[in-house]
């Protein structure tokens, strides 16, 4: 081990010479202990990625000094004998990495960013080379190789090369195909810039070639092997960027028209491209604006009515219910377009609905939109309309009972029993959280509390634990201090503990602290704070207990003799009182301050 590091500081000893000859390094020695030192690191019988890592970082770190250095000093030359050594080493040092750790992507991605940022073309062709053998199941690493190909090397051939490539084992891909027409693309457009530029010289250039044929063939491969019109028009997008492709996208057109109306994407498509479609002159007044969009709209409404005759679907009504929302969502200061917009949407957002075939999400929707416009009647209609269609949908309950309750609909607390009838209980805390708000503003308090009570009894940990603390804070405003000592009193044993039940009745006790202070009692509630700090801890090793020991029966022998022995350590009295009545703080809350005491 001690000959090789030796051998390899022994190279290092030109470029250390002209380093030193030069003024670009003055103490070489400190540079040859660090080598030296992450050397033997290298050879060690355990060797760690780690190690590589610093020892290239240290080298990467020592081509930017000198190249801060030389452009101090304004001294550019030598750099085949200190430069380029010390890139050969590091690229060295990759190789060796790699080649200990194949699967580390990162590592190989490493070194392509190295070799771009020094410009080490040769190396870097070998790098993707190596990674790409190793690595052949990675599309993206195909996709990168082929771009570097055509970008920094310039070599159309070789990125065509690792396309065909990358097609051979990964036939089905998306993405290699939709880059690969790109390449094509991309090569026919250089090719035409050159003609441009060469047209004097009286060079030939393939007609074929030049009017995007290959790109077209890459297309024709490609729609046989993957079919959906999503991936037709994902290259039909790549094709408009090009402005020499019209043959090619009308080709994709007819193809779509012809192989995909089954699909809702080409009748959306096919629908929106008539609103890019221009008839005459541009008018100038607003007016003449406002008439032309809506006959271009009225288009478009009519290729979306066509491909409901032939595709009636879930996917189709959502196309058709997007594009009338994207266009009333749209500013216009003519007042008549804006009515006609809205007029559209309420009418085919009313058919989906009928049809059973409108999503979930555009509830919402028609919902604001019959809000807007003052229609109270049917907004409550489509609300209830909503429940009826999707009654196992949270968002849907809530999204109606909060339309109901700004309405202030007289049968709200009947929608809220029906909502918690039809909802998974698990998921049931939003309803829960939207009664209490809804029955603290417009409801008595004793309905209130009778609310909180039945919450309490949930069997879902959440909503009991949501709704113990909300009834203390509840308490706290309705009844004051006192109240909310009795809550907490009358709860702070019952499961499933909450810490910020415990947190909350905390903070009430230290404002309740300062109030008596300012008003110059000298008497404080210290040591309910302290009993109520205790009683969470126990909760929390109670808890601690249950989830730990016994998960299933938090009610066993076990769990509750160690509740017992938490209480009795936790909640120890200091010191031996003989009559009740004489405990400083004993009016108002005697139950939970003697069981502090036992």
């Amino acid at each position: 081990m001690a000959e090789i590091v030796q051998q390899r500081i022994e190279n290092r000893i030109p470029e250390l010479e002209q380093l030193e000859r030069v003024g670009l390094f003055i103490k070489i020695y400190e540079v040859v202990l660090k080598a030296t030192a992450l050397e033997y690191k290298l050879h060690r019988l355990i060797i760690t990625k780690v190690d590589f890592i610093a020892y290239i970082q240290y080298e990467i770190n020592v081509l930017e000094l000198i190249k801060k250095r030389r452009s101090r000093i304004g001294y550019q030359f030598k750099r085949e004998e200190i430069e380029f050594s010390i890139i050969s080493r590091i690229n060295n040092i990759f190789r060796r990495a790699t080649t200990k750790w194949k699967d580390d992507v990162q590592l190989w991605l490493s070194h392509i960013a190295f070799c771009k940022k020094w410009n080490t073309q040769g190396e870097l062709s070998k790098v993707f080379s190596s990674m790409l053998a190793i690595h052949p199941e990675k599309p993206a690493l195909w996709i990168m190789a082929a771009k570097s190909e055509l970008e920094d090397r310039n070599s159309s051939e070789s990125a065509r090369h690792l396309f065909l490539r990358a097609l051979r084992f990964h036939p089905e891909s998306k993405k290699v195909y939709q880059e690969y027409f790109r390449m094509e693309l991309l090569h026919t457009e250089k090719l035409r810039k050159q003609q441009k530029k060469l047209e004097q010289a009286e060079m030939d250039f393939s007609p074929e070639i030049m009017t995007g044929k290959l790109a077209e063939v890459v297309y024709r491969d490609a729609s046989g092997k993957i079919q959906g019109a999503d991936f037709i028009l994902s290259l039909l997008t790549i094709a408009a960027i090009f402005d020499f492709t019209k043959d090619l996208q009308d080709t994709i057109i007819q193809d779509l028209q012809s192989k995909h109306t089954d699909d809702s994407l080409t009748w959306d498509f096919m629908a929106k491209r008539e609103l890019g479609a221009t008839v005459g002159e541009e008018l100038q007044s607003a007016k003449g604006r406002a008439s032309d969009m809506a006959r271009r709209e009225e288009r478009c409404y009519q290729v979306y009515e066509e491909g409901l005759n032939s595709l009636s679907t879930e996917a189709m009504w959502a196309c058709y219910v997007s594009f009338c929302l994207e266009r009333f969502k749209r500013k216009t200061n003519v007042q008549q377009l804006k009515e006609k917009r809205q007029e559209r949407l309420l009418a085919v957002l009313q058919r989906a609905h009928d049809s059973s075939l409108l999503k979930e999400d555009f509830y919402k929707n028609w919902l604001q939109v019959l809000l807007s416009s003052g229609d109270s009647e049917q907004t409550a209609a489509v609300a209830m309309a909503a429940t009826q269609r999707y009654r196992q949908s949270v968002d849907v309950w809530c999204l109606a009972l909060q339309t109901m309750v700004r309405l202030g609909s007289g049968a709200t607390g009947k929608l809220f029993q029906d909502a918690l009838t039809h909802v998974n209980p698990k998921s049931s805390l939003p309803l829960w959280q939207l009664q209490v708000e809804w029955s603290m503003t417009s409801q008595s308090p004793e309905a209130t509390e009778a609310l909180f009570q039945r919450g309490l009894l949930s069997a879902v940990p959440a909503v009991s634990m949501e709704i113990k603390e909300k009834y203390l804070d509840w308490s706290f405003g309705a009844g004051g201090y006192k109240k909310a000592r009795k809550t907490f009193t009358s709860l702070h044993e019952n499961r499933p503990f909450s810490k910020a039940f415990f947190t909350r009745m905390i903070q009430m006790e230290k404002d309740q602290v300062s109030r008596v202070t300012m008003y110059g009692e000298t008497r404080t509630n210290q040591n309910q704070i302290k009993c109520i700090y205790k009683a969470l801890l126990t909760s929390t090793d109670i808890a601690k207990c249950c989830t730990e020991t016994q998960p299933k029966t938090p009610n066993s022998k076990q769990c509750r003799s160690r509740s017992t022995v938490a209480r009795k350590n936790s909640l120890e009295r200091p010191e031996f009182r003989k009559k009740p009545s004489e405990e400083p703080g004993y009016e108002g809350w005697p139950d939970l301050f003697w069981l502090c005491r036992v």
